[in-house]
């Protein structure tokens, strides 16, 4: 039996208006979100401020605390999106990961002069990390949030000379040379992570130039302190 025409498009407009509310209350858990990450990322901001290395583990500790606003709105987004659907409506909060994945790692790079795992990633943020177990971190918003560490990490090395720790380029350095080596080691394919990854060499040698002017001016250490980052090692500690 066919459908009055008029029935047949009254179906369609009652989809899209499921599909729009849908959308919209994913759009506010988002904006919660963005403002929770704007939170964490004026509070880690201090690092680059005047006596603020000195804050690194309060920072650090408030920022956790933090991630908790992060971990509840993605509760809410994993409680409204069906698991096949994650896709779908990824690009809604493509960005607020990529950001949330950046703080969290530039939070563990500060504990601990290391990078964060993407598991690790993903339990500060409340969400699993392979696409099989549900809402998940998507593997290419965990890589742009790593190249994001690098810009600040770049920063971080000039503004530590600024406040006298002549040590902390050398294991910034360090540590970003490492994290371009193993970024060459993949082969992109997302324009997006290409773009970002060609300005990695940029961070990379604005570090390096930071410590060439330390060494030049006879400030550079005989070797680098670590007793706010450990041992500067790329890999995460157990």
């Amino acid at each position: 039996m066919t459908l009055p025409m008029s029935e047949v498009f009254t179906s369609f407009q009652d989809y899209l208006n499921t599909e729009q509310e849908l959308r919209e209350e994913i759009r506010n858990i988002v904006k919660d979100i963005e403002q929770t990450a704007r939170e964490i990322l004026t509070t880690l901001q201090s690092i680059h401020h005047e006596g603020g290395i000195q804050e690194i583990p309060a920072s650090c500790q408030k920022a956790r605390t933090l991630f908790g606003g992060i971990k509840e709105g993605y509760k809410k987004l994993a409680e409204k999106i069906p698991a096949d659907h994650y896709y779908r409506y990824h690009d809604h909060w493509r960005f607020v990961s990529q950001r949330a994945a950046f703080l969290a790692s530039l939070t563990i790079y500060l504990e601990s002069g290391q990078l964060a795992s993407r598991e690790t990633v993903a339990e500060i943020m409340g969400v699993k990390v392979q696409r099989d177990e549900g809402f998940h971190l998507d593997l290419e918003d965990y890589l742009m949030g790593l190249l994001q560490l690098s810009s600040e990490m770049s920063r971080f090395a000039v503004n530590s000379v600024t406040c006298g720790d002549y040590s902390r380029p050398l294991q910034i350095s360090r540590f970003v040379a490492e994290l371009n080596a193993g970024f060459r080691l993949l082969n992109l394919k997302n324009d997006s992570l290409r773009k970002r990854f060609d300005a990695l060499k940029y961070d990379v040698k604005k570090i390096e130039e930071v410590v060439y002017d330390l060494t030049i001016r006879g400030l550079k250490p005989e070797t680098s302190s670590t007793n706010l980052m450990g041992e500067g090692d790329i890999s995460e500690k157990a």
